[in-house]
């Protein structure tokens, strides 16, 4: 069945980073290349803190140029939109750029569906490839860049949202549950569920194989420890997307293996039957994949096939 489906995510808010130096500015900062944003391009990108720390996500793509002076929308959590504006204004020195709020203006919106990837795509115009972007209803319209199979996300002004999506022939996820069972049987982390602001490090979280890291472009806030994580091979734990059978447990619980700690949920969706957990790498060495306890819930991980793990014999290092 390839029924579409949108959802307008409370969760998520948008800011705009204009003025002429809007491309070097955030270029230093953030850990994708901005020089890639184009009209048909939008990205995946953090902030960090400068010891290499997740901060803030955001998906960057330009402002059409139908809709005032050239910009960037910046879409982002919600609930940390001032933080963000806040953080990006102290770091303007004397570049020429502004930082504002767009919610009032602009909304998210997401276009998806189980084995609809394609259907998503094709709806505004897209072919189904991470990133591909396309005018789309006086805003923009996006592949997901982390994974394509996430659908389309689309940035429309917020007076013509209900118009477009209305006639996109796609039902109303008004929950958001769809949507979320969806990212979570993909393994896709949601930052602000599962990501710890100031302490997680984007490649526990699979942040490099989502694209959110440019490892050939120049330096940014957090590079050097990014890069050391890297080359050094000093992942030891994976978020990971993991089955619940039993009652679901809460954020933060431990997940034990023959009573040694090897893991901690993050974060579990619906019914609880599904969610995503950190896991210790040494727990899946020998090819056979664990059956944690968490409470008195069974907790098993899946792998998905985006997620390139390091040589497990090594994680016991």
């Amino acid at each position: 069945m390839n029924e579409l489906y949108f959802h307008l995510p409370a969760e998520r808010g948008l800011i705009t980073v204009s003025g002429e130096d809007r491309q070097a500015f955030l270029q230093g900062l953030i850990s994708n290349d901005t020089a890639k944003v184009a009209a048909d391009r939008a990205v995946y990108a953090t902030l960090l803190t400068a010891q290499g720390r997740f901060l803030f996500d955001m998906f960057v793509a330009a402002k059409p140029l139908d809709q005032g002076p050239d910009a960037y929308l910046l879409d982002c959590a919600t609930d940390r939109r001032a933080d963000l504006i806040k953080r990006l204004s102290m770091y303007r020195l004397r570049a020429r750029v502004a930082v504002a709020d767009a919610d009032a203006d602009w909304c998210v919106a997401l276009l998806f569906g189980p084995n609809a990837t394609e259907g998503a795509a094709q709806a505004v115009g897209l072919t189904p490839e991470a990133g591909t972007a396309v005018a789309f209803g006086g805003g923009i319209a996006y592949v997901d860049p982390r994974l394509a199979e996430l659908g389309v996300r689309l940035v429309l002004p917020r007076a013509r949202a209900a118009e477009m999506l209305g006639g996109l022939k796609a039902t109303d996820d008004v929950s958001g549950g769809h949507y979320h069972r969806l990212r979570v049987a993909l393994g896709v982390p949601d930052a602000a569920r599962d990501l710890i602001p100031e302490k997680s490090i984007l490649l526990e979280n699979g942040m490099d194989e989502l694209n959110a890291i440019d490892w050939q472009k120049g330096c940014y806030m957090g590079q050097e420890l990014t890069a050391r994580t890297r080359y050094r091979g000093l992942v030891r734990k994976r978020l990971l997307p993991v089955r619940i059978s039993g009652p679901a447990p809460e954020p933060g619980a431990p997940l034990l293996l023959g009573g040694r700690e090897m893991g901690e949920i993050r974060s579990t969706i619906g019914d609880g039957a599904r969610g995503l957990a950190m896991v210790r790498l040494e727990a899946l060495a020998g090819g056979v994949l664990p059956e944690f306890t968490a409470g008195d819930a069974k907790v098993s991980p899946d792998i998905p096939g985006w997620v390139r793990l390091p040589e497990l014999d090594e994680a016991k290092a």
